[in-house]
């Protein structure tokens, strides 16, 4: 058995979670589920499957994994994220267990190939595969972004290499759970932008991206420098139309074509509107605190810290 602690992220994902933990049983030594007070039997269903648990306040993904990083006790020699509706195939787990004890010793971190499964396909096109994204790294040698969205692993030091194999992101839940996500996650993009813009927040574990996969730091650099400063509109039109005709995300038929369009343009235009709607508000507030507290009332999230 490798020397790997998966660490899992949880909030009512009595859905998934026992896939997740069977798919990483192949390879880790400690599995532990850090649940944000879940009122499903999420709890219930990671102990039985032979996980530990521990519970803490839910602030945002980033905070929340590195809180399970401080205080989870982890001796493993790696760490892995590993998301409760993701699930890591046979192949990759034997390639886990395999080559993970042989490798140099300036070799810090791994990267998978994510695919997305999608109302029960693989998006292959479209951009969406690979998505090379650094999960596994050797304890203390890894941190995650502060960021309220699009958090990564970064790496303190080291060299990352691939692992290839089946690693998938496959949701089991409906498109109206898809959609309430979204919403979600745009509101949260939105706050990013905004911290981007007026300096809200320290971002303390914002960390370059280089040791940690060029995909990763080319997609950052380009959204930050360009997309987020085109014209209303232009930048998720421009992007869906890329997506679907350029890199032949049509080939994915009728649900490549829901997926596009709706994580594409609609999410994309989502973000921007509640940016749009909210931007002009945090202008005319007058001090830092205020543009805080102002964007908790609009928002309803935490944004405290505490």
């Amino acid at each position: 058995m490798s020397n790997v602690a998966t660490v899992i992220l949880t909030y009512n994902e009595e859905m998934h979670i026992a896939r997740a933990i069977d798919s990483a049983k192949a390879f880790s030594s400690d599995i532990l589920v850090v649940d944000s007070f879940s009122t499903d039997r999420t709890v219930d269903i990671a102990r039985s499957s032979g996980a530990r648990v521990l519970q803490n306040k839910f602030i945002n993904h980033s905070r929340q994994f590195a809180w399970g990083l401080e205080n989870g006790d982890i001796r493993a020699e790696w760490t892995l994220r590993l998301d409760a509706d993701e699930i890591i195939g046979a192949d990759l787990a034997q390639r886990i267990r395999n080559e993970l004890p042989n490798l140099p010793s300036d070799v810090a971190g791994v990267t998978f190939s994510r695919r997305h499964i999608f109302m029960g396909r693989w998006v292959r096109h479209g951009g969406r595969y690979p998505l090379h994204l650094l999960r596994l790294w050797r304890t203390g040698q890894g941190a995650v972004e502060d960021r309220w969205m699009d958090e990564h692993v970064v790496l303190t030091g080291g060299r990352a290499i691939q692992f290839e194999g089946f690693f998938a992101d496959a949701s089991l839940r409906d498109l109206s759970s898809f959609i309430a996500k979204h919403n979600r996650y745009a509101t949260l993009e939105a706050v990013e932008v905004l911290n981007q813009r007026h300096n809200l927040f320290e971002r303390a574990r914002d960390a370059n991206l280089h040791n940690s996969g060029r995909q990763m730091k080319m997609k950052r650099l380009i959204k930050e420098r360009i997309y987020n400063k085109l014209p209303f509109a232009i930048g998720p039109l421009a992007y869906f139309l890329f997506r679907y005709l350029i890199q032949l995300g049509f080939l994915d038929g009728r649900e490549g074509l829901i997926y596009h369009f709706m994580q594409g343009l609609w999410y994309r235009l989502l973000v921007e509107a509640k940016t749009d709607e909210l931007e002009p508000r945090i202008a005319a507030c007058k001090s830092r605190d205020e543009r805080i507290a102002l964007l908790i009332d609009a928002t309803g999230l935490n944004l405290t810290m505490e």
